[in-house]
C-alpha cells in the first residue's frame, strides 16, 4: 500500500494543531495518560502510524512494554490503574459511536469524573477527538506507519 500523498500539512494546519495539543497538555492530565487514550483511539480504528507513534511517545515517557502489549486488551490485565481505566473507558466509548453504539454513557463519563475534573475532562476529550480526526486523515490518504514520522 503506497501514501497517497507526501503531506496534507499546510502552515495553517499545522498552527492550528499546535495550539490544540497545547490546550491539552495544558489540562494537567498525566502525559502518560493522554497516550495510552490515543494508543487505545487508534487500536479501535485500526491507524498503524497513529499506533506506531502512540507506542514510541509512551516509550519515551517511560511505559513498559508489559503495558503497551496489554493497552488492547486493559479490561482483562491487572496492569491498569482505576484512573487510567476510566480514562481507556472513555477514550473506547467516545471513538465506538457507530451504527447505534450506545456512545459514552452516564456510567463511562461518571467513572471518569471520579478521576478527573472538568479542565482534565476537557483534555481528555480534545485528545480523544483529534486522535479520532488524525485517524481518519491517515485512512484516506493511506499514510504509512513510521515512514513521516
Amino acid at each position: 500500500m503506497e501514501a497517497r500523498m507526501k503531506s496534507l500539512a499546510s502552515p495553517d494546519l499545522i498552527t492550528g494543531i499546535q495550539h490544540l495539543h497545547k490546550a491539552i497538555h495544558a489540562g494537567g492530565v498525566d502525559p502518560l495518560v493522554l497516550e495510552l487514550v490515543h494508543l487505545r483511539a487508534s487500536q479501535i480504528n485500526g491507524c498503524s502510524p497513529c499506533v506506531f507513534a502512540g507506542v514510541q511517545s509512551a516509550k519515551k515517557l517511560g511505559e513498559t512494554e508489559e503495558r503497551l502489549h496489554s493497552v488492547v486488551t486493559w479490561r482483562e490485565t491487572p496492569f491498569f490503574t482505576e484512573e487510567e481505566r476510566a480514562a481507556l473507558a472513555l477514550a473506547e466509548a467516545a471513538t465506538r459511536i457507530q451504527d447505534g453504539a450506545p456512545g459514552v454513557t452516564d456510567e463511562i463519563w461518571d467513572a471518569a469524573a471520579t478521576y478527573f475534573d472538568e479542565t482534565q475532562m476537557s483534555a481528555i476529550i480534545l485528545n480523544i477527538a483529534i486522535t479520532n480526526f488524525f485517524n481518519r486523515i491517515n485512512h484516506t490518504i493511506r499514510e504509512q506507519a513510521g515512514k513521516t514520522w
